[in-house]
């Protein structure tokens, strides 16, 4: 399966009335309930609204980008699904619920690190603890 990327903007709820709130949230988990018992929720939540910090790869930490940019992320999930048609389908039921458009985004594959999380599984499985690396 194919993993995907669907976000929204933070701001994009900005515009649901504050009494509205408890109906958006109930229908988000909602959605959120139906994936995982689909077996196709991987990850997901809502970002902090506030400054990130960018790391160089130097190390040197910066300020930025500010939540005032209409390029930072404001929630997020990750979905593991067959087809990018069963991707758009779940980012509707998103935008339904969240009342707002959803961004969707295919990730690249890496098998190396796929295989890495399936023996770490396969060994937490069998001894009951993580495997030291």
């Amino acid at each position: 399966m194919t993993r995907y990327l669907i976000s929204f903007d933070d701001g994009a709820m900005d515009h649901i009335p504050d009494g509205d709130w408890p109906a958006v949230g109930e229908a988000a988990h909602a959605v959120t309930r139906e994936a995982i018992a689909a077996g196709v929720w991987v990850y997901g939540g809502g970002l902090e609204r506030q400054r990130a910090s960018i790391v160089a790869t130097d190390g040197t930490v910066t300020d930025g980008p500010f939540p005032e940019t209409k390029e930072v992320v404001g929630a997020f999930c990750v979905v593991d699904v067959p087809t990018r048609e069963e991707a758009l389908a779940w980012a509707a039921r998103t935008a339904a619920a969240c009342r707002c458009a959803q961004q969707v985004r295919e990730l690249m594959a890496d098998p190396e690190t796929d295989e890495l999380l399936r023996q770490h599984a396969t060994a937490t499985r069998a001894t009951g603890t993580p495997k030291e690396s």
